[in-house]
């Protein structure tokens, strides 16, 4: 997992710029193993690992949960490779859920691009999250298990 990380572009955008570095990037991995909800992303013809994402802060009373953290190698951007995660994700979360959200940095416009891609409704306002006791403002899609499609 870690190979797949190194790449500092991967990171460029994303309110942790450093994660390309090991001792950064071991934090998140850490991170999601103790989740017990992220995934290793497979290229099906090898078996690479070419990256990683995950479920997060299932709220059941608001019938809301998060999907994160998601980060690709380089040659799987702009491809069906996100979608196809996505797509798998948000049919998983929607057998128990009703809107499924995703927290993207306010200057990560690669994300919101293609948040916007596979139909994400931007929510209004900003909302905060700390990395490394530092809060950095996000914005917030969301997709509704009513009219989804992918």
């Amino acid at each position: 997992m870690l190979h797949a990380a190194s790449d500092p572009r991967i990171w460029e955008l994303h309110p942790v710029h450093d994660r390309y570095k090991a001792s950064v990037f071991r934090e998140f991995f850490d991170g999601g193993l103790a989740s017990g909800m992220a995934f290793a992303i497979l290229r099906r013809d090898t078996g690479a690992i070419i990256g990683s994402s995950r479920y997060h802060d299932h709220d059941p009373e608001a019938g809301e949960i998060e999907i994160g953290w998601t980060f690709l190698v380089r040659d799987q951007w702009g491809g069906t490779t996100n979608r196809e995660v996505k797509r798998l994700m948000l049919d998983h979360a929607f057998t128990f859920v009703d809107t499924v959200v995703f927290w993207v940095g306010t200057e990560n416009w690669r994300s919101r691009r293609a948040m916007e891609k596979i139909g994400g409704r931007l929510r209004n306002g900003l909302r905060w999250r700390a990395y490394g006791g530092v809060d950095t403002p996000h914005v917030v899609f969301e997709m509704c298990r009513s009219g989804f499609s992918l």
